[in-house]
């Protein structure tokens, strides 16, 4: 019965249809994401919640892409760089770029630098000041007197005798 398919194009497990929870059969499919998860570098625990699995049942199932994890980020970079050089090999001007870059990087990493930072001219521009909105601003105007007028006089002297 493990030839059999369903409508998804999943194996279905042995004891399907009889007592119990049936056993869990890994997919390829499955088999790359957990790859993936790993170079992503994703805890165990969180691969299985990712799966709808257990923690016991992603290590039954999948140990052997969890083995690889100290070498599973190299590999999915290594495995894009063979994507990016099939491009390059077509023709594909968006792919030579992509390559080029991909190839700095490789070679910064090989020197134990970084991908340099642009710079930000934020230091070379005047700070603006913030703005503020009508409302705010006509509550300010409110709680400024206009000295000019008599009543405005009469507010800015109360309002002196007060924070005396």
């Amino acid at each position: 019965m493990a030839d059999v398919f369903d409508l998804f194009g999943d194996p279905v497990p042995p004891n399907w249809g009889e007592r119990g929870r049936p056993q869990h059969v890994p997919t390829q499919q499955n088999r790359n994401r957990v790859s993936l998860l790993v170079a992503l570098g994703w805890s165990a625990p969180r691969i299985a919640a990712a799966l709808f699995v257990t923690a016991p049942t992603l290590r039954k199932h999948y140990f052997s892409e969890l083995k690889f994890a100290q070498v599973a980020r190299d590999r999915l970079v290594a495995q894009l760089g063979i994507k990016l050089l099939e491009g390059v090999n077509a023709g594909n001007v968006s792919a030579i770029r992509e390559f080029q870059k991909y190839l700095e990087r490789n070679d910064l990493m090989l020197y134990g630098q970084t991908v340099p930072q642009p710079r930000k001219q934020a230091a070379d521009k005047p700070v603006k000041p913030a703005k503020i909105g009508k409302k705010a601003e006509e509550e300010l105007a409110a709680h400024s007197p206009n000295e000019g007028t008599p009543l405005g006089e009469l507010m800015a002297r109360r309002q002196q005798g007060l924070n005396s």
